[in-house]
């Protein structure tokens, strides 16, 4: 019997709608926000009246090119948390609503844990080599920084996380005072690959165990600048490129150095690595260069999975329809949900 799952996805800024097939992707619709580059982050008033006006086309145009009727839908898997509430509560009053009327279940969807299960995915005419359970996960994003055991699709247990900022939210930040639009991430990355890595030296946090800490290290970079630009008003623009290659190898060794430590200390070859800063090309090139090192089977996920999107919320849907894990009409979403 064939199972199609509907995903939506409200989290944040991105509204999106996936179908997936008995897993196999079929569509994966995502309406972006313009509207908070102006403000150099995301506004949360905003990102909901957004997303109020993109719902309807998005699912309409992710039930299309899937090329199936709203009646042939199994269930709907919708992101409960965590995230910006008045943005998830648009998912998930849309998600109660078409589910009462098709008469179907729903699938309630921890966004983090979508994050480390969108390596699940199957696409059409693509090779599918997922990871072997257990393996770690390195879940890094604007909101998150966190190594994540992964004994089953729902038995993860956060082995390590940030105890202030995320290395996104890092990114973004140390953008923002350079004067680089928003998100920082992907402009930092882009002129990373212009200037020194070695140029200038940041602080890196000594935090306990597994943990991270990134506060310190934007604290360093800002008064690096602060210092320079006493000495030349010009300083950002000489060596913006240098700053950016500098910056991104100092967040990228602070994450690695733990990843490898959990590795070893849990003798896990099997890594895997998703959420938003997954998409940057110096961090998957020392998962590359540690994986040759040390005999590591490394799985990065197609970048438009990356980001936040719906193909991996039908995904974690998919796994708990087969369980039959469904959740009442009166679930509410949570800001502030993570995983155990």
């Amino acid at each position: 019997m064939s199972k199609i799952i509907l995903g939506i996805e409200s989290s944040c800024d991105d509204t999106s709608a996936a179908v997936l097939q008995n897993g196999v992707l079929l569509s994966n619709v995502i309406a972006g926000q313009k509207v908070h580059e102006v403000y150099g982050g995301v506004v949360p008033e905003l990102a909901s009246r957004a997303h109020q006006q993109n719902i309807i086309p998005v699912v309409d145009q992710a039930i299309k090119q899937a090329g199936i009727r709203k009646e042939d839908i199994s269930a709907i898997a919708f992101t409960r948390g965590p995230g910006l509430l008045g943005s998830l509560l648009v998912g998930t009053s849309f998600a109660k609503g078409l589910a009462t009327a098709l008469d179907i279940p729903m699938v309630e969807v921890n966004h983090l844990q979508a994050h480390v299960l969108a390596h699940f995915i199957r696409q059409k005419d693509a090779d599918y080599n997922p990871p072997k359970f257990p393996f770690l996960c390195l879940l890094v994003s604007g909101g998150n920084s966190q190594i994540i055991l992964v004994r089953a699709y729902n038995d993860m247990e956060v082995i390590g996380q940030t105890i202030d900022d995320a290395a996104g939210e890092a990114f973004d930040k140390c953008a923002k005072v350079m004067g680089l639009p928003y998100p920082g991430g992907p402009v930092i990355d882009k002129l990373a690959k212009e200037g020194n890595p070695k140029a200038f030296t940041l602080s890196k946090p000594q935090v306990a165990g597994y943990d991270y800490s990134f506060s310190g290290l934007k604290t360093s970079f800002l008064y690096l600048l602060r210092d320079h630009l006493k000495l030349n008003p010009h300083f950002i623009e000489a060596h913006r490129a240098d700053l950016c290659a500098s910056l991104q190898t100092t967040i990228i060794d602070i994450l690695m150095n733990k990843l490898v430590k959990a590795a070893k200390d849990l003798n896990i070859n099997e890594i895997a690595v998703g959420g938003g800063v997954s998409a940057n090309s110096g961090l998957r090139q020392a998962l590359e260069a540690q994986a040759e090192k040390l005999h590591w089977k490394i799985h990065l996920p197609p970048l438009a999975f990356t980001t936040d999107n719906a193909a991996m919320v039908a995904m974690v849907g998919t796994f708990k329809y087969d369980n039959q894990e469904f959740c009442p009409m009166d679930a509410v979403p949570f800001s502030k949900l993570v995983l155990k």
